[in-house]
């Protein structure tokens, strides 16, 4: 396990100009109630709030998750971040998992899944991406909604029409997925796009959080925990309390404030609709 970062209230963040943008965020892991070891890893600090959820067992996939986020960490000099750097550190992460890989017969590998803070002009958005079924989340006007599509083999067959979304996670291949960073790939990260808005709040999470707590419980914890530590650690203490089957890690990131433009375009999916 590896947490990069500390919770920040009112972070003001330059845009150019008058322009401003003010965020708080934290982030809160815990091991859970049937895992010997935390392969989670997370990073919650401007302009990075990213989770990596490692496989490969016990000590393999805390390396893998551990490489992914001190390779962004590294490679985020700024208070802003883009895909191009975001990728090139992916690649070299991938290479420091296949070094760990050696001698294993399974491969190592992790999810990893966040939200960069990216500037166009002088408005800022967040650049949302994902490799593997650990998930981002948005919370606005009281509605949540997932931003990422999980790469898993269930999710497919939900898109097939194939599973109702409803028996997703009871299915038994619902812990396999389909993309990752490591075991030999080259990464390939899908993306959206979310303006900075006052009241926009992003739930990054890794699996162990979705598996044990509903959409409409996720929801419910997010709207009435005002504080984002408070909102971070509240969802992983009642995924744990649900089952805690899985290490389970949450980073919250909040727009508090922003001045200038607020008409930048968003590109959200049209697969998951809205939770509640």
């Amino acid at each position: 396990m590896t947490e990069l970062g500390r919770a920040a209230t009112a972070h003001t963040i330059a845009l150019g100009g008058d322009h401003t943008v003010v965020l708080d965020w934290a982030g809160a892991t815990d091991v859970g109630r049937r895992r010997a070891h935390n392969e989670d890893s997370y990073i919650a600090r401007a302009p990075l709030f990213v989770v990596a959820d490692g496989m490969g067992g016990h000590s393999a996939g805390d390396v893998a998750s551990d490489a992914v986020v001190r390779r962004i960490d590294t490679a985020a000099t700024e208070e802003f971040f883009d895909t191009a750097t975001l990728e090139d550190a992916l690649r070299q992460a991938t290479d420091d998992i296949e070094i760990a890989a050696i001698g294993t017969e399974l491969g190592v590998g992790t999810t990893v899944t966040g939200a960069i803070l990216t500037r166009e002009g002088d408005n800022a958005f967040f650049t949302v991406f994902n490799v593997g079924d650990s998930r981002v989340y948005m919370l606005e006007s009281g509605i949540l909604r997932q931003v990422t599509v999980d790469h898993s083999v269930v999710q497919e067959m939900v898109q097939a029409g194939m599973l109702h979304p409803d028996d997703a996670e009871s299915h038994p291949d619902s812990n396999v997925i389909t993309r990752a960073i490591g075991f030999g790939a080259e990464p390939s990260p899908d993306y959206w796009r979310i303006p900075a808005r006052p009241g926009l709040r992003l739930l990054v999470c890794s699996d162990g959080l979705t598996k044990e707590l509903s959409a409409p419980r996720i929801a419910e914890i997010l709207a009435r925990t005002d504080a984002s530590e408070e909102a971070a650690r509240a969802l992983v203490d009642a995924a744990v309390t649900a089952g805690g089957r899985d290490n389970v890690t949450a980073v919250i990131v909040d727009v508090r404030g922003i001045t200038g433009d607020e008409d930048i375009e968003s590109t959200l999916p049209t697969g998951p609709a809205p939770a509640l």
